[in-house]
């Protein structure tokens, strides 16, 4: 899954939290970090490329917000995982449950 080798960065993780709070210009974006604006330009990039992050035009400004489609998609894939590991953690209690019965 492409967005999770976009979220394996520290920063772009940081910006998905960050407009996961609000909608933020690339400039409220790159404020918040030690690194240049076309440095968070290319996270932001990065992002759009996976669809976890899109962009709408107001005027002159580029306003950036998470892209519920991309982050559904991430969503989906993760609750996937956890009906399986649900399913094999309730047959190991099971097990664990008869296995103990035994040494009573």
């Amino acid at each position: 899954m492409d967005s999770l080798a976009a979220l394996a960065d520290p920063t772009r993780r940081r910006i998905v939290e960050m407009l996961a709070a609000r909608p933020m210009t690339s400039g409220d974006i790159a404020g918040s970090f030690d690194v240049s604006a076309s440095a968070i330009s290319q996270h932001l990039k990065v992002l759009r490329g996976v669809r976890l992050v899109r962009v709408r035009a107001e005027a002159q400004r580029r306003i950036y917000l998470l892209d519920p489609e991309g982050v559904e998609e991430l969503a989906d894939w993760v609750q996937n995982l956890r009906k399986f590991w649900v399913a094999r953690l309730d047959a190991l209690e099971s097990q664990l449950h008869v296995e103990g019965e035994k040494d009573e």
